[in-house]
């Protein structure tokens, strides 16, 4: 089993800062909207005649998916590797062909590029196993109806802590941010933009797609406030120390929660009352691909059950494919509870999309908490 996959979450501002003005001078949050019709496109076509460049996370598909895809449909696939959305983005967004036929990028990214023209619309007629989906995954706020990207995982961000340590069961997040006396110093915060933002976001009732100054400012105040309670910022080793006991209670994706899950069954994941988001991680296809009709039929082959029922059993994420969801073994989700969070309840949760020029604004505000 994969013990987790790639960091794929860090907003360096530069590139967020980059990648804002691109998408604003390119008509902003309106342009998605006004998507270009798709061109037309044989379903016929031979598909042993194209190849296929995948671009994704490392360990976030099967290792032998390329061949087996190959050996079922008939195109060779060669699979580059990005460590982060800017990384891939930066390829995507520099003008010309990058040589990329499908990109997993996560939702706001996949509507940034949309916003900028760069995505081929999604031709339901070449994707069958779309019918697989839940229907709530056609109802995702950064791209309603799923017109130019098809969802690979979701889930949602809460806290994962071990109640022998904590001494009660948390259920809000401000038992992070102000926590009891003796929590101070054993408590971690994701460090990446949108999610250290958040928990102060979602308990003064704000949006986490927010960019109002005012409810940014207080956002930053509570940070700060918060800041001298806790043992790190963190994004990669937040399970373990849960798991060594150096920490008692963190901010954690849920699927990361339970990478702590397997090495200690005392580890426990909640979605604070106050909510919390809804992340999305996604397959595109380039407007500049040439291939087309073999990106298609590779979405189509990762939306099939068995295929896709592989990232829940070996990255612990939930994936929006019911027929694949409905495969498991029931004890994977007795072992990893956060696995059973249903989609309508992942859809009471806020959807991030993408932020444009304000990115920026979050990207300072979280720069300005670390350096405090």
């Amino acid at each position: 089993m994969s013990r987790r996959p790639a960091i794929r979450r860090t907003l360096a501002g530069a590139v967020v800062t980059a990648l804002a003005l691109a998408v604003a001078a390119c008509g902003g949050d309106d342009a998605a909207t006004s998507a270009a019709q798709p061109d037309a496109l044989n379903p016929s076509a031979d598909l042993k005649t194209q190849k296929l460049t995948v671009s994704n996370w490392d360990a976030y598909m099967p290792e032998d998916l390329p061949a087996k895809f190959e050996q079922k449909v008939g195109s060779k696939v060669t699979v580059t590797k990005h460590a982060t959305n800017e990384e891939v983005m930066a390829k995507l967004t520099a003008g010309g062909d990058s040589g990329i036929d499908v990109a997993f990028v996560s939702g706001p990214f996949a509507q940034a590029l949309a916003e900028q023209g760069l995505t081929e619309p999604i031709h339901p007629e070449l994707i069958p196993n779309l019918s697989n989906l839940y229907p709530e995954a056609a109802q995702l706020a950064y791209d309603p109806g799923n017109k130019f990207s098809v969802p690979y995982t979701w889930g949602t961000t809460g806290l994962c802590y071990r109640s022998d340590l904590t001494g009660y069961d948390p259920d809000s997040w401000n038992d992070l941010l102000t926590p009891k006396p003796e929590l101070a110093k054993k408590i971690t915060m994701l460090q990446t933009d949108r999610w250290l933002m958040l928990p102060a976001q979602k308990a003064l009732g704000y949006s986490a797609n927010t960019k109002n100054a005012d409810e940014m400012a207080k956002v930053k105040e509570k940070l700060l406030a918060a800041k001298p309670g806790l043992l790190a910022f963190d994004d990669t080793t937040f399970y373990e120390r849960l798991v060594s006991g150096e920490a008692a209670l963190v901010e954690a994706w849920d699927g990361w929660c339970n990478y702590g899950i397997t090495d200690n069954a005392k580890i426990k994941f909640t979605v604070p009352k106050e909510g919390s988001d809804l992340f999305v991680d996604t397959m595109v296809i380039l407007k500049t691909s040439k291939n087309k009709e073999a990106a298609h039929a590779f979405i189509n082959y990762i939306l099939d059950p068995e295929i896709h029922s592989w990232a829940v059993e070996n990255i612990l994420y939930k994936v929006p494919n019911k027929a694949a969801m409905e495969k498991l073994d029931p004890a994977l989700a007795t072992k990893y509870p956060n696995l059973g969070i249903t989609p309508a309840e992942l859809m009471k949760q806020e959807t991030l999309v993408d932020l444009g020029e304000a990115a920026t604004d979050y990207s300072r505000i979280v720069t300005e908490v670390a350096a405090s």
